[in-house]
Protein backbone atom coordinates (compact mmCIF):
# COMPACT_ATOMS: atom_id res chain seq x y z
CA UNK A 1 0.00 0.00 0.00
CA UNK A 2 2.67 2.34 1.01
CA UNK A 3 4.46 1.50 -2.61
CA UNK A 4 1.35 2.78 -4.27
CA UNK A 5 0.61 5.75 -2.52
CA UNK A 6 4.51 6.82 -3.00
CA UNK A 7 3.63 6.13 -7.73
CA UNK A 8 0.11 8.37 -6.74
CA UNK A 9 2.24 10.90 -5.50
CA UNK A 10 4.46 10.86 -7.93
CA UNK A 11 2.65 10.84 -10.86
CA UNK A 12 0.74 13.81 -8.93
CA UNK A 13 3.90 15.82 -9.18
CA UNK A 14 4.89 14.90 -12.56
CA UNK A 15 2.58 18.19 -14.19
CA UNK A 16 4.62 20.93 -11.48
CA UNK A 17 7.72 19.33 -12.90
CA UNK A 18 6.94 19.49 -16.33
CA UNK A 19 5.88 23.53 -15.98
CA UNK A 20 9.14 23.71 -14.36
CA UNK A 21 11.07 22.63 -17.57
CA UNK A 22 9.29 24.44 -19.48
CA UNK A 23 9.55 28.31 -17.64
CA UNK A 24 13.32 27.03 -17.37
CA UNK A 25 13.65 26.33 -21.48
CA UNK A 26 11.73 29.73 -21.87
CA UNK A 27 13.94 31.80 -19.39
CA UNK A 28 17.14 30.08 -21.47
CA UNK A 29 15.57 30.96 -25.01
CA UNK A 30 15.10 34.70 -23.59
CA UNK A 31 19.04 34.24 -22.57
CA UNK A 32 19.91 33.18 -25.89
CA UNK A 33 18.10 36.10 -27.64
CA UNK A 34 19.46 38.64 -25.49
CA UNK A 35 23.09 37.19 -26.18
CA UNK A 36 22.57 37.76 -29.43
CA UNK A 37 21.34 41.36 -29.40
CA UNK A 38 24.70 41.97 -27.30
CA UNK A 39 26.66 40.45 -29.43
CA UNK A 40 25.57 42.26 -32.67
CA UNK A 41 25.92 45.77 -30.23
CA UNK A 42 29.56 44.92 -29.72
CA UNK A 43 29.94 44.15 -33.43
CA UNK A 44 28.73 47.21 -34.37
CA UNK A 45 30.50 49.28 -31.79
CA UNK A 46 33.63 47.45 -32.70
CA UNK A 47 33.43 48.40 -36.33
CA UNK A 48 32.87 52.18 -35.75
CA UNK A 49 35.64 52.31 -33.25
CA UNK A 50 38.10 50.41 -36.24
CA UNK A 51 36.74 53.59 -38.63
CA UNK A 52 37.06 56.41 -36.32
CA UNK A 53 40.80 55.32 -35.70
CA UNK A 54 41.40 54.87 -39.30
CA UNK A 55 39.72 58.34 -40.32
CA UNK A 56 41.97 59.86 -37.39
CA UNK A 57 45.08 58.16 -38.55
CA UNK A 58 44.06 59.69 -42.13
CA UNK A 59 44.03 62.88 -40.90
CA UNK A 60 46.97 62.83 -39.04
CA UNK A 61 49.22 61.53 -41.63
CA UNK A 62 47.46 64.56 -44.35
CA UNK A 63 48.27 66.86 -41.46
CA UNK A 64 51.99 65.66 -41.41
CA UNK A 65 52.25 65.46 -44.97
CA UNK A 66 51.23 69.40 -45.30
CA UNK A 67 53.79 70.47 -42.42
CA UNK A 68 56.69 68.72 -45.21
CA UNK A 69 54.97 70.54 -47.52
CA UNK A 70 55.56 74.20 -45.62
CA UNK A 71 58.70 73.04 -44.40
CA UNK A 72 59.66 72.93 -48.05
CA UNK A 73 58.45 75.47 -49.57
CA UNK A 74 60.35 77.54 -46.69
CA UNK A 75 63.53 75.78 -47.29
CA UNK A 76 63.16 76.79 -51.10
CA UNK A 77 62.17 80.50 -50.27
CA UNK A 78 64.99 81.11 -48.04
CA UNK A 79 67.68 79.46 -50.62
CA UNK A 80 65.78 81.96 -53.47
CA UNK A 81 66.38 85.31 -50.85
CA UNK A 82 69.71 84.63 -50.15
CA UNK A 83 70.67 83.74 -53.99
CA UNK A 84 68.34 86.56 -54.87
CA UNK A 85 66.14 85.27 -57.06
CA UNK A 86 63.41 87.19 -55.37
CA UNK A 87 64.65 90.67 -55.92
CA UNK A 88 65.72 89.96 -59.64
CA UNK A 89 62.02 88.86 -60.53
CA UNK A 90 60.89 92.40 -58.56
CA UNK A 91 63.13 94.33 -60.44
CA UNK A 92 62.15 92.64 -63.91
CA UNK A 93 58.63 93.54 -62.77
CA UNK A 94 59.24 97.13 -62.05
CA UNK A 95 61.43 97.93 -65.23
CA UNK A 96 58.66 96.06 -67.19
CA UNK A 97 55.66 98.52 -66.02
CA UNK A 98 57.96 101.19 -66.08
CA UNK A 99 57.93 100.32 -69.99
CA UNK A 100 54.73 99.82 -70.36
CA UNK A 101 53.65 103.26 -68.47
CA UNK A 102 56.18 104.61 -70.73
CA UNK A 103 54.57 102.91 -74.14
CA UNK A 104 50.94 104.08 -72.50
CA UNK A 105 51.55 107.68 -72.38
CA UNK A 106 52.93 107.90 -75.99
CA UNK A 107 50.02 106.42 -78.02
CA UNK A 108 51.77 105.66 -80.63
CA UNK A 109 52.73 102.11 -80.47
CA UNK A 110 49.65 99.44 -80.02
CA UNK A 111 49.27 95.81 -79.30
CA UNK A 112 52.42 94.88 -81.39
CA UNK A 113 54.79 96.12 -78.64
CA UNK A 114 52.39 94.88 -75.40
CA UNK A 115 53.31 91.35 -77.89
CA UNK A 116 57.04 92.05 -77.78
CA UNK A 117 56.99 92.54 -74.13
CA UNK A 118 54.68 89.65 -73.31
CA UNK A 119 57.41 87.32 -75.52
CA UNK A 120 60.02 88.98 -73.80
CA UNK A 121 58.85 88.54 -69.98
CA UNK A 122 58.10 84.84 -70.89
CA UNK A 123 61.63 84.47 -72.61
CA UNK A 124 62.89 85.75 -69.06
CA UNK A 125 61.54 83.31 -67.15
CA UNK A 126 62.01 80.14 -69.17
CA UNK A 127 65.94 81.27 -68.84
CA UNK A 128 67.54 79.24 -66.18
CA UNK A 129 68.68 80.06 -63.05
CA UNK A 130 72.54 79.97 -63.49
CA UNK A 131 71.98 82.09 -67.06
CA UNK A 132 70.28 84.97 -65.84
CA UNK A 133 73.47 85.88 -63.14
CA UNK A 134 76.35 84.37 -65.26
CA UNK A 135 77.72 87.66 -66.14
CA UNK A 136 77.11 89.26 -62.70
CA UNK A 137 79.22 86.41 -60.81
CA UNK A 138 81.74 85.95 -63.64
CA UNK A 139 83.11 89.80 -63.32
CA UNK A 140 83.01 89.02 -59.34
CA UNK A 141 86.09 86.37 -59.30
CA UNK A 142 87.14 83.54 -61.16
CA UNK A 143 87.15 81.43 -58.19
CA UNK A 144 83.66 81.79 -58.32
CA UNK A 145 82.59 81.46 -61.90
CA UNK A 146 84.45 78.15 -61.67
CA UNK A 147 82.36 77.45 -58.71
CA UNK A 148 79.21 78.51 -60.36
CA UNK A 149 80.27 76.44 -63.54
CA UNK A 150 79.68 73.33 -61.06
CA UNK A 151 76.87 74.01 -59.78
CA UNK A 152 75.51 74.52 -63.00
CA UNK A 153 73.76 70.86 -63.50
CA UNK A 154 72.65 70.99 -59.93
CA UNK A 155 68.82 71.93 -59.79
CA UNK A 156 67.57 72.71 -56.43
CA UNK A 157 63.42 72.08 -57.71
CA UNK A 158 64.71 68.16 -58.44
CA UNK A 159 66.60 67.78 -55.24
CA UNK A 160 63.56 69.16 -53.25
CA UNK A 161 61.12 67.02 -54.76
CA UNK A 162 63.49 63.25 -54.55
CA UNK A 163 63.25 64.67 -50.73
CA UNK A 164 60.08 64.83 -50.40
CA UNK A 165 59.04 61.59 -52.17
CA UNK A 166 61.39 59.79 -49.75
CA UNK A 167 59.84 61.51 -46.41
CA UNK A 168 56.31 60.63 -48.13
CA UNK A 169 57.30 57.31 -48.72
CA UNK A 170 58.43 56.69 -44.98
CA UNK A 171 55.05 58.43 -43.24
CA UNK A 172 53.11 56.05 -45.85
CA UNK A 173 54.99 52.96 -44.23
CA UNK A 174 55.24 51.23 -47.35
CA UNK A 175 58.67 51.28 -48.44
CA UNK A 176 59.84 50.05 -52.23
CA UNK A 177 61.52 47.02 -50.97
CA UNK A 178 61.80 43.79 -52.64
CA UNK A 179 58.97 41.05 -51.98
CA UNK A 180 59.22 37.91 -50.48
CA UNK A 181 55.56 36.29 -52.18
CA UNK A 182 55.16 38.93 -55.31
CA UNK A 183 57.43 37.82 -58.52
CA UNK A 184 57.53 41.01 -60.86
CA UNK A 185 59.43 39.46 -64.65
CA UNK A 186 62.17 42.28 -65.21
CA UNK A 187 62.25 43.71 -68.87
CA UNK A 188 66.32 43.95 -68.72
CA UNK A 189 68.21 41.51 -71.64
CA UNK A 190 70.62 40.58 -68.95
CA UNK A 191 71.63 37.18 -68.85
CA UNK A 192 72.28 35.38 -65.64
CA UNK A 193 75.41 33.93 -65.41
CA UNK A 194 75.88 30.28 -64.00
CA UNK A 195 79.19 29.67 -64.13
CA UNK A 196 81.86 30.02 -61.48
CA UNK A 197 85.12 31.62 -62.25
CA UNK A 198 88.39 31.69 -59.68
CA UNK A 199 90.15 34.57 -59.99
CA UNK A 200 94.03 34.68 -58.20
CA UNK A 201 94.52 38.28 -57.26
CA UNK A 202 98.05 39.40 -56.35
CA UNK A 203 98.87 39.92 -52.25
CA UNK A 204 101.16 41.98 -50.80
CA UNK A 205 103.90 40.56 -48.56
CA UNK A 206 105.68 42.50 -45.77
CA UNK A 207 109.49 42.91 -45.80
CA UNK A 208 109.48 39.85 -42.55
CA UNK A 209 107.26 37.59 -44.97
CA UNK A 210 109.28 38.08 -47.59
CA UNK A 211 112.94 36.85 -45.53
CA UNK A 212 110.59 34.48 -43.85
CA UNK A 213 110.06 32.81 -47.43
CA UNK A 214 113.79 33.37 -48.43
CA UNK A 215 114.96 31.52 -45.26
CA UNK A 216 112.22 28.69 -45.71
CA UNK A 217 113.73 27.96 -49.26
CA UNK A 218 117.03 28.32 -48.38
CA UNK A 219 116.60 25.35 -45.12
CA UNK A 220 115.11 23.36 -47.41
CA UNK A 221 118.23 23.39 -49.70
CA UNK A 222 119.92 22.05 -47.14
CA UNK A 223 121.21 18.67 -47.49
CA UNK A 224 120.53 17.71 -43.62
CA UNK A 225 117.25 19.35 -44.21
CA UNK A 226 116.84 16.77 -47.33
CA UNK A 227 117.82 13.80 -45.17
CA UNK A 228 115.19 14.68 -42.61
CA UNK A 229 112.62 14.70 -44.77
CA UNK A 230 113.83 11.08 -46.51
CA UNK A 231 113.36 9.30 -42.89
CA UNK A 232 110.25 11.13 -42.09
CA UNK A 233 108.66 10.63 -45.35
CA UNK A 234 108.16 6.76 -44.81
CA UNK A 235 106.81 7.31 -41.57
CA UNK A 236 104.25 10.11 -42.35
CA UNK A 237 102.77 7.73 -44.75
CA UNK A 238 103.23 4.64 -42.90
CA UNK A 239 100.72 6.80 -40.36
CA UNK A 240 97.83 8.44 -42.93
CA UNK A 241 97.99 4.27 -43.85
CA UNK A 242 97.17 3.07 -40.01
CA UNK A 243 94.54 6.12 -39.20
CA UNK A 244 92.76 5.56 -42.56
CA UNK A 245 92.66 1.50 -41.61
CA UNK A 246 91.41 2.59 -38.16
CA UNK A 247 88.95 5.02 -39.85
CA UNK A 248 87.44 2.21 -41.97
CA UNK A 249 86.88 -0.42 -39.10
CA UNK A 250 85.22 2.05 -36.93
CA UNK A 251 82.38 3.00 -39.60
CA UNK A 252 82.14 -0.59 -40.88
CA UNK A 253 82.18 -2.15 -37.33
CA UNK A 254 79.33 -4.54 -35.68
CA UNK A 255 80.23 -4.16 -32.05
CA UNK A 256 76.57 -2.28 -30.34
CA UNK A 257 79.41 -0.16 -28.59
CA UNK A 258 80.44 1.24 -31.96
CA UNK A 259 77.14 1.64 -33.14
CA UNK A 260 75.55 3.28 -29.34
CA UNK A 261 78.29 5.93 -30.08
CA UNK A 262 78.16 6.74 -33.29
CA UNK A 263 74.34 7.00 -32.95
CA UNK A 264 75.36 9.40 -29.38
CA UNK A 265 77.51 11.74 -31.85
CA UNK A 266 74.68 11.96 -34.53
CA UNK A 267 72.42 12.80 -32.45
CA UNK A 268 74.89 15.73 -30.47
CA UNK A 269 76.74 17.24 -33.08
CA UNK A 270 74.69 16.47 -36.26
CA UNK A 271 73.02 19.24 -38.43
CA UNK A 272 69.22 20.04 -37.51
CA UNK A 273 66.72 19.88 -39.99
CA UNK A 274 65.99 23.78 -38.88
CA UNK A 275 69.99 24.95 -39.43
CA UNK A 276 69.91 23.16 -42.60
CA UNK A 277 66.96 24.22 -43.77
CA UNK A 278 68.08 28.33 -42.74
CA UNK A 279 71.78 27.53 -43.94
CA UNK A 280 69.71 26.49 -47.70
CA UNK A 281 67.33 29.82 -47.57
CA UNK A 282 70.64 31.88 -46.99
CA UNK A 283 72.57 30.21 -49.58
CA UNK A 284 69.69 30.69 -52.30
CA UNK A 285 68.56 34.21 -50.81
CA UNK A 286 71.64 36.24 -48.97
CA UNK A 287 69.26 39.20 -48.43
CA UNK A 288 66.55 37.30 -46.87
CA UNK A 289 65.15 38.50 -43.29
CA UNK A 290 62.77 36.34 -41.32
CA UNK A 291 60.91 38.51 -39.80
CA UNK A 292 60.06 40.94 -42.59
CA UNK A 293 58.80 37.27 -44.47
CA UNK A 294 56.53 36.93 -40.88
CA UNK A 295 54.89 40.30 -41.97
CA UNK A 296 54.54 39.38 -45.58
CA UNK A 297 52.40 36.55 -45.07
CA UNK A 298 50.85 38.43 -42.59
CA UNK A 299 49.16 40.63 -45.02
CA UNK A 300 48.79 37.89 -47.76
CA UNK A 301 46.54 35.66 -45.47
CA UNK A 302 43.30 37.54 -45.88
CA UNK A 303 43.55 37.64 -49.51
CA UNK A 304 44.40 34.20 -49.93
CA UNK A 305 41.36 32.54 -47.60
CA UNK A 306 39.08 34.76 -49.25
CA UNK A 307 40.09 33.62 -52.60
CA UNK A 308 40.30 29.91 -51.55
CA UNK A 309 36.40 30.04 -49.77
CA UNK A 310 35.29 32.21 -53.32
CA UNK A 311 37.38 29.95 -55.64
CA UNK A 312 39.15 32.81 -57.01
CA UNK A 313 42.11 31.07 -59.36
CA UNK A 314 43.47 34.13 -60.75
CA UNK A 315 44.25 35.35 -57.28
CA UNK A 316 45.50 31.61 -55.62
CA UNK A 317 47.71 31.60 -58.71
CA UNK A 318 50.04 34.84 -56.97
CA UNK A 319 50.81 33.15 -54.16
CA UNK A 320 50.07 29.14 -54.19
CA UNK A 321 51.62 26.48 -55.83
CA UNK A 322 49.98 24.41 -58.22
CA UNK A 323 48.62 21.61 -55.80
CA UNK A 324 46.91 24.19 -53.70
CA UNK A 325 45.33 25.80 -56.65
CA UNK A 326 44.08 22.11 -57.98
CA UNK A 327 42.90 21.24 -54.15
CA UNK A 328 40.68 24.38 -54.77
CA UNK A 329 39.12 23.50 -58.28
CA UNK A 330 38.35 19.67 -56.52
CA UNK A 331 36.99 20.95 -53.37
CA UNK A 332 34.42 23.80 -55.35
CA UNK A 333 33.53 21.44 -58.25
CA UNK A 334 32.21 18.51 -55.66
CA UNK A 335 30.24 21.19 -53.54
CA UNK A 336 28.57 22.43 -56.58
CA UNK A 337 27.93 19.38 -57.77
CA UNK A 338 26.08 18.35 -54.45
CA UNK A 339 24.46 21.97 -54.31
CA UNK A 340 26.51 23.36 -51.51
CA UNK A 341 27.73 26.69 -51.62
CA UNK A 342 29.59 28.30 -48.53
CA UNK A 343 28.83 31.99 -47.45
CA UNK A 344 31.64 32.50 -45.06
CA UNK A 345 33.81 35.80 -44.19
CA UNK A 346 36.95 36.69 -42.57
CA UNK A 347 36.74 38.42 -39.65
CA UNK A 348 39.79 38.60 -37.93
CA UNK A 349 43.22 37.35 -38.45
CA UNK A 350 45.36 36.89 -35.70
CA UNK A 351 49.53 37.28 -35.78
CA UNK A 352 51.17 34.57 -37.70
CA UNK A 353 53.90 32.74 -35.82
CA UNK A 354 56.77 30.06 -37.30
CA UNK A 355 56.28 27.07 -35.91
CA UNK A 356 59.19 24.72 -37.94
CA UNK A 357 61.53 25.24 -40.49
CA UNK A 358 62.89 21.92 -42.04
CA UNK A 359 63.67 20.48 -45.74
CA UNK A 360 61.25 18.83 -47.92
CA UNK A 361 63.53 16.93 -50.53
CA UNK A 362 65.84 20.13 -51.90
CA UNK A 363 63.50 22.55 -51.20
CA UNK A 364 63.35 24.62 -47.78
CA UNK A 365 59.81 24.79 -46.15
CA UNK A 366 58.56 27.27 -43.31
CA UNK A 367 55.31 25.98 -41.01
CA UNK A 368 53.64 29.05 -39.66
CA UNK A 369 50.49 28.96 -37.73
CA UNK A 370 47.83 31.38 -37.23
CA UNK A 371 43.65 32.06 -36.14
CA UNK A 372 40.72 33.43 -37.74
CA UNK A 373 37.51 34.62 -36.47
CA UNK A 374 34.68 33.94 -39.34
CA UNK A 375 31.56 33.46 -40.05
CA UNK A 376 30.39 29.94 -40.99
CA UNK A 377 27.61 30.06 -43.70
CA UNK A 378 26.23 27.21 -46.02
CA UNK A 379 23.50 27.71 -48.78
CA UNK A 380 21.72 25.33 -50.91
CA UNK A 381 20.91 26.04 -54.86
CA UNK A 382 17.99 28.17 -53.93
CA UNK A 383 19.88 30.66 -50.87
CA UNK A 384 18.83 28.99 -48.43
CA UNK A 385 20.83 28.40 -45.23
CA UNK A 386 21.22 24.62 -44.45
CA UNK A 387 24.33 24.76 -41.68
CA UNK A 388 25.40 27.77 -39.60
CA UNK A 389 23.89 31.40 -39.96
CA UNK A 390 24.74 35.03 -40.74
CA UNK A 391 25.75 35.42 -36.81
CA UNK A 392 27.63 31.98 -36.21
CA UNK A 393 31.25 32.91 -35.82
CA UNK A 394 34.08 30.24 -35.41
CA UNK A 395 37.46 30.13 -34.27
CA UNK A 396 39.72 28.18 -37.42
CA UNK A 397 43.33 27.19 -36.59
CA UNK A 398 45.12 27.29 -39.40
CA UNK A 399 48.45 25.73 -40.67
CA UNK A 400 50.74 26.62 -43.78
CA UNK A 401 53.17 25.37 -45.23
CA UNK A 402 55.70 27.70 -47.53
CA UNK A 403 58.09 26.67 -49.91
CA UNK A 404 60.91 28.61 -51.63
CA UNK A 405 61.06 28.04 -55.54
CA UNK A 406 64.38 28.84 -57.14
CA UNK A 407 64.54 31.14 -60.16
CA UNK A 408 65.00 28.56 -62.39
CA UNK A 409 61.47 27.30 -61.87
CA UNK A 410 60.01 30.27 -62.43
CA UNK A 411 61.71 31.22 -65.47
CA UNK A 412 60.32 35.04 -66.90
CA UNK A 413 63.80 36.49 -65.99
CA UNK A 414 63.72 36.04 -62.30
CA UNK A 415 66.41 36.46 -60.71
CA UNK A 416 65.21 36.18 -56.79
CA UNK A 417 63.64 33.19 -55.29
CA UNK A 418 59.82 33.26 -53.94
CA UNK A 419 57.96 31.58 -51.52
CA UNK A 420 54.56 29.72 -52.53
CA UNK A 421 51.85 28.25 -50.11
CA UNK A 422 52.42 24.83 -50.83
CA UNK A 423 50.47 22.95 -47.99
CA UNK A 424 47.20 24.29 -46.04
CA UNK A 425 45.48 22.40 -43.12
CA UNK A 426 42.52 23.26 -40.86
CA UNK A 427 44.18 22.27 -37.18
CA UNK A 428 40.59 22.64 -35.51
CA UNK A 429 37.87 24.58 -35.41
CA UNK A 430 36.45 25.96 -32.20
CA UNK A 431 32.68 27.81 -31.97
CA UNK A 432 31.91 31.18 -30.33
CA UNK A 433 28.65 32.18 -30.95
Amino acid sequence: MSSLRKLKAKQAGMPIFMKQLKEKAEELKGVKEELKVRTKQTTGQLYKHVDGVWTEAEATAKKVSANVREKISSATEEVKEQLGIGKQEESASASGSAKHDAHAKGGNEGKSTEEKCKQAGSGDNTESFFGKYRTSFFSSSPKVSSTFQKLKGVKVVDLAKQGYDIVKDELSGSPSKRKHMEHAPTTSTVERSTRTDIVVLPSKQSPWSKKWEAFKEKVKGHPMFKRIGNVSEPVVTKGQEIAEDMRERWETSDSPVVHKIQDLNETIFQETDAAASMKEIRRRDPSFSLPEFVAEVQEVVKPVLNAYIKGDVETLKKYCSSEIIERCKAEHGAYQSHGIFFDNRILHVSDVDVRETKMMGTSPIIIVGFQTQQIYCVRDKNGAITEGGKDTIHTVYYAWAMQQVDPEELGEGAIFPIWRLREMQQIGVQALI
